[in-house]
């Protein structure tokens, strides 16, 4: 199992305020993508300190053999930790009130892949020769869809699609969304911040993972977020099995 990531701060901002981390616990891999928010450079500290806290709960918890409840407890606990540091974080500094962050994280072990997420970050599973996206966006636009109050083309054009749901550090308790997806052979996990799904539909991105060399894949995916614009930072992570 092999795992590669990619940051990068896009073609508009002056500042990356994406976080992307991974780490190899024997034959299993965890990836963890943040995008912050809060203006300033307060995303950027958001989104760091939740992907510290991540992997360092995740790390304090985990042993070979745990089985899926238990992973499932730890990497929703660590989600937690996450969002309770970044809460009292922003609280205890009047200039980082209202800092926050997405989060979406997988623990891709043999046979299965574990994810949780909070806000508009994605996880997509591509095996089988096609890609399906496992998370649901955390957003206004994505609640309305669902709701039958606004038809999927009016989305991208909305005035309230980038306006979050659910993120890490803004409330007290956060309710992260849970997945325990069986993997074959060959499969793909990609994790990523809205940079490159929010600009580059999913046949786009399945083509260029179609053509791409997998150590070559993050900077193509990147390349092509780029190429739609650069309006944001683009961050993600590759695991493949």
């Amino acid at each position: 199992m092999q795992c590669w990531t990619a940051t990068n701060i896009g073609l508009i901002r002056d500042e990356n305020q994406d976080r992307v981390e991974a780490k190899k616990y024997d034959d299993s891999i965890l990836a963890v993508v943040c995008d912050g928010m809060g203006g300033e450079r307060h995303g950027s500290q958001a989104s760091a300190i939740a992907v510290r806290e991540f992997i360092e709960r995740f790390q304090a918890g985990y042993a070979p053999g745990l089985d899926s409840e238990a992973i499932r407890v730890l990497l929703t606990s660590s989600v937690s930790a996450a969002n309770s540091v970044v809460y009292t974080t922003a609280r205890l500094d009047f200039h980082s009130f209202g800092m926050g962050t997405t989060c979406v994280a997988a623990f891709a072990e043999p046979g299965w892949v574990s994810i949780v997420n909070v806000g508009d970050s994605r996880a997509y599973l591509i095996q089988g020769g096609e890609i399906r996206q496992i998370t649901s966006d955390h957003t206004v636009v994505n609640m309305l869809l669902t709701q039958g109050k606004i038809k999927r083309e009016e989305a991208a054009s909305h005035p309230q699609r980038n306006m979050l749901t659910r993120a890490v550090g803004v409330e007290r308790v956060v309710r992260p969304d849970y997945y325990h997806i069986p993997t074959e052979e060959g499969f793909m996990v990609l994790l990523c911040s809205d940079g490159l799904s929010g600009y580059c539909t999913d046949t786009e991105i399945l083509g260029v993972i179609r053509r791409s060399k997998l150590d070559e894949l993050p900077q193509a995916l990147v390349d092509l977020a780029l190429e739609k614009g650069g309006r944001d930072n683009i961050s993600l992570a590759v695991i493949t099995g």
